[in-house]
């Protein structure tokens, strides 16, 4: 079947990282979140005038999880 085959291939090719997870148990889940927010609040931002607001929109969101605003829940 193909589906198994490409299957096999990506567990293949995901190993070596798939491993050292479960050796370390340390992922980079927390940045691939931190750069999706960024991303997101500069697509909304986009319109503004001045880009340090944009700038500054942007550290306030990503920023607001240590202060506890931001629930993880």
């Amino acid at each position: 079947m193909p589906e198994l085959e490409r299957l096999a291939t990506t567990v293949e090719v995901w190993w070596p990282q798939n491993l050292a997870f479960l050796h370390a148990g340390i992922t980079n889940a927390g940045s691939k979140g931190t750069n999706r927010v960024i991303k997101t609040v500069a697509g909304d931002a986009y319109g503004f005038r001045n880009p340090n607001n944009q700038r500054l929109r942007t550290r306030c969101v990503t920023t607001r999880n240590t202060c506890g605003h931001l629930n993880a829940r």
